[in-house]
């Protein structure tokens, strides 16, 4: 028996390492267009007086990414195989759409774009926290944080256009 917990233990660290990367990959990749456009003359002429200073941006994200892996983490150990499935496609296409908001809005300058692929992040956090529940709560839970940010990112993007 004790091999066995020790197998699973492991397995479940390196689950948690695969998902903490998967998750820090969406952001890194969107932080490579975000930190040298916050200071361009197209956002700082449009930006709305409400955008919080650009260090609290970071702050936010790193704490919004870990919980988003603890999220992906605590559905993942619970579900079963279809529900795997459905939580790999939900939470696929929210960091992909995540990753994807920075280069259309601060490298392409394109508000309206970076408003759709808001709206594809928005539609995806409630689906999974509903979709979550089911299958474990504290998922659930761990996202609401997420869930306001990205309401809150929705109108500061929509003063953009």
């Amino acid at each position: 028996m004790h091999g066995k917990k020790s197998v699973r233990k492991t397995n479940r660290v390196m689950i948690f390492v695969i998902i903490f990367v998967i998750v820090y990959a969406a952001g890194f990749f969107g932080s490579i267009f975000t930190s040298g456009n916050v200071n361009s003359e197209w956002y700082l002429t449009n930006k709305p007086s409400l955008t919080p200073p650009n260090y609290v941006f970071p702050i936010v994200w790193n704490i919004l990414y870990f919980l988003i892996t603890l999220s992906l983490y605590f559905a993942w150990i619970k579900g079963n195989k279809k529900e795997k499935k459905n939580i790999a496609i939900l939470f696929g296409i929210n960091l992909a759409a995540n990753a994807f908001w920075s280069p259309l809005f601060f490298a392409l300058q394109s508000p309206l774009a970076a408003f759709v692929a808001l709206l594809i992040i928005l539609g995806t956090v409630i689906g999974i926290i509903g979709y979550v529940y089911k299958i474990s709560k504290i998922s659930s839970y761990l996202l609401i944080p997420y869930l306001a940010w990205v309401i809150f990112a929705g109108v500061l993007n929509a003063a953009f256009l």
